[in-house]
């Protein structure tokens, strides 16, 4: 039977072509875009895929519509229009019926992404368990989408505000598969590596295969394969521990809890970086976004052969 049109998708016609002719296609969230006004990184990051041999699907809500392939001028809008909501997966549907725009964080996007017949996206840092999580139990709903959604996700692993460890744990209890490129650890954002082992894949046919397989075993759900930062531009781990360690004694000593935690660690570790962390995440978004376009070039040649 002839599959019907999704009268939620609005995808764009190259993005269309390359998901019919079963080429790379490598998709992206929108929610970076509006804390850069210029819309100059997105740029570069669609860029950054091309130059891998991918095409890029920037994602994104508008007008009621679940958008794969953000235009040039909707970009523009995104980048220049304040209040933007950013959208994770239970937002959608509020989203949908609001009819404005909503930026996709990652557990937004790859729902999308997979309802328009992608397969892999990529982003410079992943949610996790947060630090004291244990206590607290907060968690991001990425790692729950994971268990549900079928997706290579290329990373530079959980941000730096959160622990790595615990992070690894739950990953590990929800069955996401997760793999290092040319390391056993894993990448920690804007830290090179944290001291948790992973599987290590030196190439990335290797690691198509082992996405292939898993899915075709273990059924629908993400695979995470992790690429740590250039050594140039990574950030010192023992400032990024001080950093948060002070930051979290504020957050107890002025009563700061729940959403707003999170922001202010980032605050306190941009602070303590000497201005690296921007210079950090953008070589961490580029890195990410070239490997990413590379594993769909391989996960393509891996699934024509079949």
């Amino acid at each position: 039977m002839e599959r019907q049109p999704d009268q939620l998708l609005e995808v764009s016609d190259e993005i269309a072509a390359a998901l019919a002719e079963r080429r790379p296609v490598v998709a992206l969230e929108s929610s970076l875009i509006t804390t850069d006004p210029s819309s100059e990184t997105a740029s570069l990051i669609e860029k950054a895929v091309r130059g891998a041999g991918a095409v890029p699907a920037t994602i994104g809500i508008a007008g009621g519509k679940l958008v794969v392939g953000l235009t040039d001028s909707l970009i523009e809008r995104f980048a220049s229009t304040k209040g933007i909501p950013k959208i994770s997966a239970r937002d959608i549907g509020g989203a949908l019926a609001g009819g404005g725009l909503g930026a996709t964080t990652v557990a937004g996007t790859i729902v999308i992404a997979e309802r328009a017949g992608i397969q892999v996206f990529t982003t410079a840092g992943i949610g996790g368990v947060h630090r004291r999580g244990e206590d607290t139990l907060d968690i991001s709903p990425d790692l729950l989408q994971f268990r549900r959604t079928k997706m290579t996700v290329v990373s530079g692993g959980a941000k730096s505000i959160l622990d790595h460890r615990l992070t690894a744990e739950y990953l590990e209890t929800a069955g996401v598969p997760v793999y290092g490129y040319r390391t056993d650890r894993l990448a920690a954002f804007v830290v090179r590596e944290a001291d948790v082992p992973v599987t290590r894949m030196d190439d990335l046919h290797t690691a198509a295969r082992a996405a292939e397989a898993h899915w075709q075993v273990n059924g629908p759900g993400t695979v995470l394969l992790t690429t740590p930062i250039d050594e140039q531009d990574a950030v010192d781990e023992a400032v990024v521990e001080a950093a948060i360690t002070e930051a979290l004694a504020q957050c107890d000593q002025e009563g700061i809890v729940g959403n707003a935690v999170s922001p202010y660690l980032m605050k306190a570790l941009a602070r303590a970086s000497g201005g690296m962390l921007p210079k950090a995440g953008r070589s961490l978004l580029l890195s990410t976004a070239r490997v990413a376009g590379e594993f769909s070039a391989a996960l393509s040649a891996v699934q024509a052969e079949r």
